[in-house]
């Protein structure tokens, strides 16, 4: 057992540190840097639209601890959360004549995916446990995911008006909340914990994605900006199907 919270903790970490690669972005400078992050975001709202529906709404529904109506209650919830935390949050930071210097989807951004990163140490502290080698295969496909969406969640804080230093700090820092879940899923791992934080974490994204970063290509009225914005936001979606069905061929989804 001890040899699974070695591998835990060091797979935890390691997620932890994908965070510094939205740094890479950093090499753009002026109109380069907004095309960048331009389809960077539209990637990141398509791997939060179909990580979102199809790996955690639909982990949870497939977990049968929950019935669907519940689930779906769970998902209301989450999306309904996450609607009043940005209502408070543009309140505190943007209601003196309604400017604000970093957009509030920014920190929506990081309080999904302290919840995401949470879940993904639990799933990976479920899997070592199970078998060293499914711990290997879920930890791969993890971080295989982790690295384009950290990128992308870079791309959304800096577009969000944040200063470079404060996200990587502020990515880097939610990141690790990878190895708390791991802890807590190693000494204290409770099914239906993670059933209700899978579909709460869904209503999250999807409303971060659908009320927040989506909007944002709709400010643009060229119409190369928008298939562009289009097709990037398709192929994030197209991503994580194929990890799905990739984890699914594997066995370990």
């Amino acid at each position: 057992m001890y040899e699974a919270l070695f591998w835990i903790l060091l797979i935890t970490v390691l997620d932890g540190l994908v965070a510094f690669l939205g740094a890479v972005t950093l090499v753009f400078k002026g109109k380069a840097l907004d095309r960048v992050l331009f389809g960077l975001v539209a990637f990141a709202a398509g791997t939060m639209i179909g990580g979102g529906l199809l790996h955690l709404l639909s982990e949870s529904i497939e977990s049968h601890v929950f019935d669907i109506d519940t689930v779906m209650m769970i998902f209301i919830a989450g999306f309904s959360v996450f609607f009043l935390i940005e209502r408070l949050l543009h309140w505190h930071h943007c209601h003196e004549g309604g400017h604000c210097d970093v957009h509030e989807y920014s920190y929506l951004v990081l309080i999904g995916d302290g919840i995401h990163n949470l879940i993904d140490g639990l799933v990976i502290a479920a899997a070592f446990i199970t078998n060293i080698s499914l711990g290997f295969v879920t930890s791969f496909l993890i971080l295989a995911h982790e690295v384009p969406q950290e990128i992308g969640n870079f791309a959304i804080l800096l577009r969000g008006g944040m200063k470079s230093k404060k996200a990587l700090i502020y990515n880097f820092s939610v990141q690790l909340t990878a190895v708390i879940g791991g802890l807590m899923g190693y000494f204290f791992l409770s099914e239906y914990l993670r059933a209700f934080m899978l579909p709460f974490a869904a209503g999250g994204f999807i409303y971060i994605a659908a009320s927040d970063l989506i909007p944002e290509f709709h400010k643009d009225p060229r119409m190369s900006r928008a298939m562009a914005a289009f097709l990037f936001f398709i192929v994030g979606v197209l991503f994580m199907y194929l990890v799905k069905v990739f984890a699914g061929q594997l066995g370990v989804e």
